[in-house]
């Protein structure tokens, strides 16, 4: 089995932040834009080196999206900035109407996604966000597990054509993959490969899916663990082709079970390889006030849950 380790622990934020700079410096259609949360977004040496292409428009997130839209029309490459639960919830209607039904270039770059936003409660910890992006036609859905493959899709959003939501984090979290992998939207990665059950994974659980897989390991269990880091469009055949391999599958995310990954992958194994399924995700409730990590055990979405349901979906396919 593959091994993955880690030296550093950096925040997927801070991904962002160093892939906008570098676009800065390599494209002068790349502009930026936030709702006084720029600081918390990483947008500051982007902000210092191009003072003339940042607008800090306030707490006007919805106004922020109207800009964002009127901006691509002359040939701009907007990237919008603030927390997920202000990028999706407060501005639905403006994205719906004005970036997704128009097709507009936009690249609404959303942080302190999920739980693991930690102390600041329910009122800040969206866990619906992927479910409401992915259901607008247009919209390209990216979620990234470290901060080199923040880092990374930041820079592969400026080149596609269309709306993308980019969701990421705010607590440090390791660093194990190669900041110089290539990242192709729409195309997972296969992380580990295994034979017995299948963990798909997103975001910062791919971390403790690869964790999982290894005290699976112990257990004699082998787990191919893959890294959905596009949500949409789905990676079907990636996905296809793990599971008729091991026949079963647990999905792993930082949401909401309804919507999120999860809901893909089953949607895509009903229409063309129904499977025994499992799923690691919120269930249908609000987080709270608490450490990231504290939340994550707390809500389900730790390794030991990940290691019982690849447990029990294993059982459920020898049936």
């Amino acid at each position: 089995m593959k091994k993955y380790t880690f030296t550093e622990q950096k925040d997927t934020r801070s991904g962002f932040g160093a892939g906008l700079l570098e676009l800065g410096r390599k494209n002068p259609q790349v502009v930026a834009l936030t709702a006084d949360l720029g600081g918390s977004l990483k947008m500051n040496d982007f902000e210092k080196e191009f003072p003339e292409r940042f607008f800090q428009v306030g707490i006007a997130e919805a106004n922020m999206m109207g800009v964002a839209a009127g901006l691509t029309i002359g040939g701009k490459i907007p990237f919008t900035g603030t927390f997920a639960n202000f990028s999706t919830g407060r501005v639905y209607d403006q994205i719906r109407q004005s970036i997704a039904y128009s097709n507009k270039n936009v690249k609404i770059c959303a942080s302190h996604a999920g739980l693991t936003l930690g102390e600041d409660g329910a009122t800040h910890q969206i866990l619906e966000d992927i479910g409401m992006m992915k259901m607008l036609p247009n919209m390209t859905v990216i979620s990234p597990c470290d901060y080199n493959e923040t880092k990374a899709a930041t820079l592969a959003i400026a080149e596609h054509q269309g709306p993308v939501y980019l969701r990421f984090g705010r607590p440090a979290w390791p660093v194990f993959t190669s900041p110089d992998e290539p990242f192709v939207i729409g195309k997972a990665k296969l992380m580990i490969e295994g034979t017995d059950v299948t963990i798909i994974a997103t975001g910062h659980m791919v971390w403790k899916a690869i964790e999982a897989a290894e005290v699976l390991i112990e257990r004699g269990i082998s787990a191919e663990v893959i890294n959905i880091h596009t949500i949409k469009p789905l990676d079907e055949e990636a996905i296809l082709k793990s599971v008729q391999k091991t026949r079963c599958v647990v999905t792993a995310e930082e949401h909401m079970r309804n919507g999120g990954l999860g809901e893909s992958v089953a949607q895509c194994l009903c229409l063309n390889y129904p499977s025994p399924m499992e799923f690691v995700a919120v269930n249908d409730t609000f987080g709270e006030s608490g450490k990231p990590l504290e939340l994550l055990k707390k809500y389900g979405l730790d390794v030991p849950n990940i290691v019982a349901a690849a447990e029990t979906v294993i059982r459920r396919k020898a049936r």
